[in-house]
């Protein structure tokens, strides 16, 4: 499905890429070359993505236990420098056209071909992320981001087009490409920001405080205590482990059972690409106090007060206890 997703949005990179060089050949307008630039960024970047999908979407081997999906993160950074490069680009090619400023021509051609190109990045911009959201797809997300900030930066590149257009002013052309290329350069350092934090396994607390509040508000009364809960994201797939703490007595295949259904309730609510290895802990003398199993033949204190579980307690490796 990634793929396929991917596909469609580097056909339609393609095609905008020819459509502002259309408007560029027109115009001669450096601010539309900012936009061509950034268009051919969205090509390249959009092969390495399709590239990067397909080697995650590849099976486990022997060589990669947990699967290929750290490609997507990879793909992510080299976007992301990418980016950055061509907003540097464009800044040297708008003080170069201040410095030595040439006659633009056939601006209305070029603002609506620009106005085009501009909704169209959005629409495929939404699709993308949307897409990438649904299937923990960072490669769909970042480069969904990606043309939707293109589209935003199409806004004002059209209001700076109609400024020349109206007011004649050639030194605007330079001025909107600059503004513009920092924008481009913010986007570029966001996507590579996500990408090494995705590399570096670092927590998304969004979705850790998403997760335990579900988990929360769905507990069994066997599961006594959460903990040491940590989630690795390898492209689509989520890798989740913890230690649920069930009463000491149970036996394995009870306890199993109790495992299933935190997984299940887990997958209900973030999807079927989730990979879940649960260590099961007994309960000891202190956890009755925070226990709140009703019919307990060998409890051995009274309970106490219930303990919500919270990103603050639950990633600790530890047990709970009053």
């Amino acid at each position: 499905m990634n793929v396929r997703v991917q596909q469609f949005v580097v056909a339609v990179a393609i095609v905008l890429f020819i459509l502002k060089l259309i408007a560029y050949y027109l115009t001669q307008s450096v601010a539309i070359l900012t936009d061509a630039l950034e268009s051919t960024v969205n090509v390249i970047a959009g092969f390495i993505s399709l590239y990067s999908l397909s080697v995650a979407a590849k099976p486990k081997d022997e060589d990669h236990p947990y699967g290929h999906g750290k490609a997507e993160f990879l793909s992510a950074a080299v976007e992301g420098s990418m980016i950055v490069l061509a907003g540097f680009i464009i800044i040297y090619e708008a003080i170069n056209n201040l410095i030595h400023p040439h006659e633009i021509t056939k601006l209305d051609y070029g603002i609506f071909l620009v106005a085009v190109s501009g909704i169209i990045n959005f629409g495929v911009g939404l699709f993308s992320v949307s897409k990438g959201k649904k299937n923990n797809s960072m490669a769909l997300v970042a480069g969904g981001r990606h043309l939707q900030s293109d589209a935003y930066s199409t806004i004002g590149l059209l209001v700076g087009l109609g400024l020349i257009y109206y007011l004649h002013l050639q030194w605007i052309d330079s001025a909107v490409a600059i503004i513009f290329s920092f924008i481009i350069i913010f986007t570029g350092y966001r996507i590579l920001r996500s990408s090494v934090a995705g590399i570096m396994d670092e927590a998304d607390r969004d979705l850790l405080v998403k997760m335990i509040s579900h988990i929360n508000s769905n507990r069994s009364e066997n599961w006594i205590d959460l903990h040491n809960l940590r989630v690795i994201k390898y492209g689509g797939v989520l890798h989740l482990d913890c230690h649920l703490t069930v009463p000491w007595y149970i036996n394995v295949k009870e306890a199993h059972s109790e495992i299933e259904k935190l997984s299940q309730i887990i997958r209900t609510q973030f999807g079927e690409s989730l990979e879940i290895f649960v260590h099961s802990d007994p309960c000891l003398d202190f956890s009755c106090s925070i226990c709140t199993k009703k019919e307990c033949t060998e409890r051995m204190r009274p309970f106490e007060r219930k303990v919500p579980w919270t990103w603050d307690n639950t990633v600790q490796d530890k047990k709970h206890q009053l």
